[in-house]
């Protein structure tokens, strides 16, 4: 029965799209961070440690001079690979996070999220989402690049405290770096952090008390290593790597095969560079008119490098300059990412759908902010699209059932027709065309709704709002398992009771198939968000009811 056939691939090929990234995995060995030499600090300063390859490159219209320690012109000429130096860290504790700055370059190498715990039975435990953890390694870094003494992100800084906490009451709260050399460059690394947002301004302000021009630039970057995925296979896959943005790319994947194949080299104005994972993000934005080189790097121990480096900047003797710049750190808040830069919230990754994604997700909210509850929205959100297909879905349910009407025929035709299957077909087209049947019709008005489907399907995957927020009863957190698999099951229960509904297939091997439907799909649903399966049930439930409704009318007219 070709019909039957047709139902079949589009259901195969919409699991397909649904678990295609659940099955990839990661080959190759995993990251290992190299061991580094302690830099050394005698008569109280700091010798500069090795050329490092994890210093940016300078772009080829940047004029390098000879001896230049802060930068090196190609990895290959670089001694062994500078890892991160050890010379202390500042605790900094704010409303929304607590960090470790390195005194070594100033940078993150820290980074939990403290209105975002690592789990609901861990609420006192907040996200980390930067770390030192050679497995995972991700770190923010920046530094200067000049033709003068410069420190970049190897350079040791001081800071009049090794603790800083927000007090009650403050908006914000500055932590201050200073570095200066022997010639009179001074440089004050100042981080500033607003209570209640997680986007942090990094400024570099430059003194020079020297006799010379003092010229340069700023350069940020995120280090990262792939994320360690040992352990067995992710049911749910998003996306982990590098994104770019700029005036010709919105945005722009840059994942670490990508990085291990060609070094980006780019330059650009109105962009940012970011590293993403699920949920969360941290983004470097520099001021949306500078024009910035983009670059990115695959180091030799693992290591990724992605990040901007603006224009150069020149400063008078005895004058100042700032280099000013924004750095994210925190959840994928569409919103709030939207007001930071233009086309930040696509960080939200929805995939080839989003288009109908977004609409669903405003939608979404606008339910929220009346129910204030997540399952629910979920559920009063799958109605609503019910209701709006509910014609093509009685379209398909109808032929279903006149389907249905048809099979002792068809059961007859088969018999009749044996082994030939060329016979068997012509006698069911000649008897669709008497009945005045279309055998697409049951799987056209249903295929004209997996878009919307998928889309939904991303858009419960990817928002962090469902990240731990409670349904009812045992539903605590709709972004994990249902911890009793109370929801899966009612899932293959409700898929079973529907194939009961639906016409029985000829092919003893096609209703073989599609009888271990239900099974392959509870397993499959039994590992996945709460909140998707919620979505699915709804859905189910709803189909009954309508298919239910439907038939009993065709076989009444009948």
């Amino acid at each position: 029965m070709e019909t039957r056939r047709i139902l079949l691939f589009f259901a195969l090929a919409a699991v397909v799209v649904l678990l295609y990234e659940a099955w990839q995995t990661d080959y190759g060995s995993q990251p290992v961070v190299a061991s580094s030499p302690s830099a050394q600090i005698t008569d109280g300063q700091f010798v500069a440690p090795q050329v490092s390859a994890d210093v940016p490159n300078s772009p080829a219209n940047y004029v390098q001079p000879l001896g230049d320690t802060a930068v090196t012109d190609s990895a290959t000429n670089a001694a062994p690979i500078q890892a991160l130096v050890d010379a202390g860290n500042i605790h900094v504790v704010t409303d929304k996070f607590d960090i470790d700055i390195a005194l070594a370059g100033g940078d993150i190498r820290r980074a939990n999220l403290r209105a975002y715990p690592v789990s609901i039975v861990e609420l006192d435990n907040p996200f980390p989402l930067m770390s030192t953890d050679p497995s995972n390694l991700f770190i923010a870094q920046s530094g200067l690049l000049s033709k003068s003494k410069a420190p970049d992100h190897h350079a040791i800084y001081s800071a009049e405290a090794s603790a800083y906490t927000m007090a009650e009451g403050s908006e914000s709260l500055q932590v201050v770096l200073y570095w200066q050399s022997d010639d009179g460059i001074e440089v004050e690394k100042t981080f500033t952090f607003t209570r209640g947002s997680h986007l942090i301004d990094v400024e570099h302000r430059i003194i020079n008390n020297s006799s010379a021009e003092w010229s340069g630039r700023v350069y940020r970057q995120f280090q990262r290593t792939e994320p360690d995925d040992a352990g067995g296979f992710r049911l749910i896959y998003t996306y982990t790597g590098g994104v770019l943005s700029n005036e010709e790319e919105k945005y722009e994947k840059i994942e670490f095969s990508d990085m291990r194949d060609k070094d980006v080299k780019l330059d650009s104005a109105n962009g940012w560079a970011a590293m993403i994972q699920h949920y969360f993000l941290a983004a470097w934005v520099p001021d949306k008119e500078q024009s910035n080189h983009y670059f990115s790097k695959a180091l030799d121990d693992g290591r990724y490098t992605l990040g901007l480096i603006a224009p150069t900047v020149s400063v008078a003797a005895g004058a100042q300059a700032i280099m000013a710049d924004k750095l994210y750190i925190g959840p994928k808040e569409q919103h709030v990412l939207e007001e930071i830069a233009p086309g930040l919230e696509l960080t939200v990754d929805y995939g080839i759908f989003d288009l109908f994604s977004r609409p669903l997700f405003w939608l979404l909210e606008k339910i929220h902010s009346l129910v204030g509850n997540w399952g629910w929205t979920i559920i009063i959100i799958t109605i609503i699209i019910k209701g709006v297909f509910f014609p093509l879905s009685a379209a398909s349910y109808r032929s279903m059932a006149n389907m249905r009407k048809l099979q002792p025929r068809i059961e007859t035709i088969r018999e009749r027709a044996g082994n030939d299957k060329q016979k068997m077909s012509k006698d069911m087209m000649a008897l669709y065309k008497t009945e005045k049947i279309n055998p697409l019709g049951g799987c056209l008005p249903m295929l004209i709704q997996i878009p919307i489907f998928i889309s939904l399907y991303w858009v419960l995957i990817e928002s962090v709002e469902l990240r731990q927020a409670p349904f009812i009863l045992w539903i605590s957190d709709l972004a994990i398992k249902d911890p009793y698999y109370v929801l899966p099951v009612l899932m293959g229960i409700t898929m079973w009771f529907q194939q009961r509904l639906n016409p029985k297939p000829p092919d003893p091997m096609q209703a073989k198939i599609l009888g271990a439907l239900p099974y392959v799909f509870t397993l499959f649903f039994a590992f996945f968000p709460s909140g998707l399966v919620l979505y699915w049930v709804s859905n189910s439930f709803l189909s009954i009811a309508q298919q239910w409704h439907i038939t009993r009318k065709v076989e009444r007219a009948g």
